[in-house]
């Protein structure tokens, strides 16, 4: 089985589209927060993209513990996520309103970089953000300890290359279950 959650629009054909809300591409309407009714060991694969900021860290930290249990030994979870080192990275740039990601999501009004930072921090639900150390740790959190960090698009597993479907899924990785 292969879990796609959060899916929002987007449909992964032959795999299980989860979303909390119902949409056209969502197989299944489930609050994931809460637990996946699957058998343990059930899942080969389980990928979610710009999801789990949108989450409190305490309830990433159980969601992530909850797919190392229905991962089958050498199952994958595969995460894409804006980073925070980005933001950052903006911030520091003294032109940083000429930033691609700036034009492209129609950003161009704000005014200033905190109010840019507290936008990307706050706005759209966001929760929780991360880089790849803060990722790490809470994967380590969750159970797992196979942890790699991938360009977008890039995987060793044929089923999970290309699955980002948004420039702004910088931070990307996967961990395995032994």
């Amino acid at each position: 089985m292969k879990l796609h959650i959060g899916c929002g629009t987007i449909r992964f054909d032959g795999w299980v589209n989860i979303d909390a809300l119902p949409t056209e591409a969502a197989d299944v309407v489930l609050d994931v927060t809460h637990g996946i009714p699957a058998p343990d060991n059930s899942c080969k694969y389980v990928y979610n993209e710009h999801f789990l900021e949108h989450i409190s860290v305490e309830d990433a930290v159980r969601l992530i513990a909850e797919v190392h249990r229905i991962l089958q030994p050498g199952g994958v979870l595969r995460i894409a996520m804006p980073s925070i080192e980005v933001c950052v990275a903006r911030y520091m740039r003294e032109n940083w309103k000429e930033d691609e990601a700036i034009i492209r999501n129609g950003l161009t009004w704000l005014e200033t970089k905190a109010e840019m930072l507290n936008v990307a921090f706050r706005n759209w639900g966001h929760q929780w953000l991360y880089d790849e150390e803060e990722l790490r740790r809470r994967l380590l959190e969750g159970g797992f300890q196979d942890i790699a960090f991938f360009p977008a698009g890039d995987s060793g597993h044929e089923e999970l290359r290309g699955r980002e479907s948004r420039q702004e899924s910088l931070l990307v990785c996967e961990a395995t279950k032994r």
